[in-house]
């Protein structure tokens, strides 16, 4: 008999309230201090901190929408024995899209140029060069663009896990709730490619250094959130396996998740290497003002660190078969991957924002406590709210005889 129905561990509970509550109040002494200091660099690592965490976040939880959509299309069964744990984290991005909604948007509407130099008047020169990307960097545009982004987000995420649960209560045999999940999600993946594919890590990260630009950003900010997000799901099937549940999921599972981490993350480094070597060869300095500070300037222990958690250590614990369905090694490169890439996003912003004065302090560190805290917390809760197996998915007696 399955163990389908997830209960909340009192430990994880118990650990998501500590975490949330070290972020809670992590956040007020930061408004105090921030309020009370008045130093311009103190407040722009508070809104920092804060906008590089909030995408993260929430990108690591959509790459789950993006990963059932995709499988739904391919209509991959391997994924079908754990599509719970996605359809957990992709539901609650509303919630992700709800903190970064109101921090992006913050920053705006208080003309924060300190953070968004654009928003200066001025600062991109107004002529026919510049028409388009003054239209792209707008208040009107930045806003309009961001809230349809993140309600569309929102919303295919909540709506595949409803379909999915709904599924449950069909009569057996029955397709037609599997068949609008089809079409849902390639709905969504035609947003994806309109917004995290393409616009919105120009809008949100790119900017920040607005007179710089790179064709393959977008990319590298998706291969680094995915890679992030496969990292989320592995550690969150192992915890629920450990803890007595999932028994259909197998070793080749686990196996196929840990390919796919190995693989976006030899995907994520051609990405840098391929964004890295076109700056360098042509030597422009409009581009290669933005490796200057990260390569030669304070942030060069992050630039190693960068390709040693995110390369290096990835492909050579990875590449032996063994190891990717060895759960100790999985889970050690999984946290690995995820710290590797967090310090990814904060290279991406703090360069631009507070320059070399950089510091990982207790407002750092208490802000990732709190969105670590916040992932476990929902994700957990949400698990109890439907059996972990889906019924009547057409792939369901696929995915138990799977073998990678």
């Amino acid at each position: 008999m399955l163990n389908q129905e997830f209960k909340v561990p009192a430990k994880l509970k118990t650990t998501s309230m500590v975490l949330l509550g070290i972020g809670v109040v992590t956040l007020i002494a930061g408004v105090a201090t921030m309020l009370l200091g008045k130093e311009q660099l103190e407040q722009n690592r508070f809104w920092s901190v804060l906008l590089q965490n909030s995408i993260f976040f929430l990108l690591i939880s959509l790459a789950s929408v993006f990963i059932l959509s995709a499988t739904t299309l391919a209509q991959g069964a391997w994924i079908v024995s754990f599509r719970r744990i996605p359809e957990a984290i992709g539901s609650v991005v509303w919630v992700f899209a709800t903190i970064a909604g109101i921090v992006l948007l913050t920053l705006v509407w208080t003309d924060n140029f300190h953070i968004y130099a654009w928003l200066q008047d001025g600062y991109n020169p107004h002529n026919s060069l510049n028409a388009l990307k003054n239209f792209f960097l707008s208040k009107s545009f930045f806003t309009i663009w961001t809230v349809v982004v993140l309600v569309l987000w929102s919303w295919f995420g909540i709506k595949i896990r409803q379909l999915s649960v709904r599924q449950d209560s069909e009569a057996k045999g029955s397709t037609k709730t599997y068949w609008q999940n089809f079409n849902i999600s390639a709905g969504f993946i035609f947003v994806f490619a309109l917004s995290l594919a393409s616009t919105i890590p120009w809008l949100w990260i790119m900017s920040l250094d607005s007179h710089w630009f790179s064709t393959m950003f977008s990319w590298y900010t998706f291969a680094s959130s995915f890679v992030s997000g496969m990292s989320m799901i592995m550690l969150w099937i192992l915890y629920t396996k450990r803890h007595g549940y999932l028994e259909i999921v197998s070793t080749e599972h686990v196996h196929d998740v840990g390919k796919f981490m190995f693989a976006f993350s030899i995907f994520w480094t051609y990405l840098w290497f391929s964004q890295f070597m076109l700056i360098w060869y042509a030597n422009i300095p409009e581009e290669t003002v933005y490796f200057q500070i990260r390569m030669h300037g304070p942030y060069r222990i992050f630039y190693w660190l960068n390709i040693i958690l995110n390369f290096v250590c990835p492909i050579l614990i990875l590449m032996p078969r063994p190891n990717k369905r060895n759960y100790f090694v999985v889970t050690l490169v999984a946290i690995i991957i995820l710290v590797g890439h967090w310090i990814d996003f904060y290279q991406m912003v703090m360069p631009a924002t507070v320059q070399e004065h950089w510091k990982i302090g207790w407002f750092d560190l208490g802000i990732v406590c709190g969105f670590v805290g916040l992932v476990m917390y929902l994700v957990s809760n949400k698990l109890t709210k439907a059996p972990l197996v889906p019924q009547n998915n057409p792939l369901l007696k696929e995915t138990i005889i799977h073998i990678a």
